[in-house]
């Protein structure tokens, strides 16, 4: 019988169902919106339960194989449990992997993060799958900016599974907070840092602009550099500075061949990229920064089921044995 695995994206707004064949191709995928706060983790996992079930009986013709669950940290991955995510309020010890394992108790169900899972999914399915770089760096560069670290072919969790929180990283003594840090990689870039940077700039920006100060959002930043708004470009390049300066120190680290940016990156690279390049020149080795690419990611707005699928389809073994596997 054919096989087939099945992906849970936890998000903080949108979760998401997903199942794949042997080879990685996306069958279907059903998306339910998440519930915070007390017992709103219960309905949530209900919901996703009952879709797992509907596209298992669907796809009754083929073996259900593993389930892949995708969700931010902080978790308890070895335990199967998800600690209150900072995007989702009230999951506090939510024990997914034992209510996935009760409900399909011959199947074989693992927990990632969702930057080690996106790191996956890059490698396998996105940016990195023609390359199959032997060591990979994936920036989630969203809501929040995460790392997940692929080093010698292999994932790379580190002691506590907390490998790649690359956004503790303070750049400066003083700046946007991010992961409760003022002046952090984090603070600077990601979603709600830019909003902090954008809404610092107005503050003191003289000229005309499309930003509002009630309604400044990465988004909105994004939408005005795209018009020619050169407070939304100016807000960009600074992010892009930072971007540059951060990552110097993590090549200089890690000596990557790729690093793959997404989100925010993805759809803003041409008011970045310069900035970033200019203060990668500046702060990184030259013999480490010339033999690495840095790149969008390629997945878009179906990462997120790419990364659980991953997080199935790999199951404990991480990237071993990946060639013989690729999507088609």
């Amino acid at each position: 019988m054919p096989e087939l695995y099945l992906g849970i994206d936890i998000g903080g707004t949108t979760c998401a169902v997903c199942a794949a064949d042997e080879r990685g191709r996306l069958l279907e995928a059903a998306s339910i919106p998440t519930g915070k706060g007390g017992s709103g983790w219960k309905d949530t996992v209900g919901m996703l339960l009952e879709r797992a079930r509907e596209q298992a009986r669907k796809n009754a013709d083929s073996t259900l194989k593993a389930i892949g669950i995708s969700c931010g940290s902080p978790m308890d991955r070895e335990a199967g449990l998800i600690q209150e995510p900072a995007n989702l309020p009230g999951w506090r010890d939510v024990p997914i992997v034992s209510i996935f394992q009760e409900a399909f108790p011959q199947v074989a169900v693992y927990l990632e993060n969702d930057a080690n899972a996106g790191a996956l999914a890059e490698y396998y399915f996105g940016a990195g799958r023609t390359i199959r770089p032997e060591n990979m760096l994936f920036l989630t560069f969203g809501t929040g900016l995460g790392a997940g670290l692929v080093l010698n072919g292999q994932l790379y969790r580190g002691s506590s599974n907390y490998a790649g929180e690359i956004g503790h990283i303070r750049l400066e003594r003083d700046g946007p907070v991010g992961c409760g840090k003022p002046g952090s990689f984090e603070g600077f870039c990601s979603g709600g840092g830019i909003e902090q940077l954008a809404t610092a700039g107005l503050e003191s920006w003289q000229g005309e602009t499309s930003l509002e100060a009630d309604n400044i959002t990465a988004k909105q930043v994004g939408l005005g550099a795209r018009s020619g708004d050169e407070l939304c470009r100016k807000i960009l390049a600074g992010s892009g500075s930072y971007l540059g300066r951060g990552l110097a120190i993590v090549i200089d680290i890690l000596n990557p061949d790729l690093v793959v940016i997404g989100s925010i990156f993805a759809r803003c690279e041409e008011f970045l990229r310069p900035a970033m390049e200019a203060a990668l020149e500046e702060e990184a080795r030259a013999e480490a920064l010339s033999r690495c690419r840095i790149i969008p990611a390629s997945l878009g707005e179906e990462i997120g089921l790419y990364s659980a699928l991953s997080v199935a389809w790999r199951g404990e073994d991480a990237l071993e044995d990946a060639a013989g596997n690729e999507s088609s």
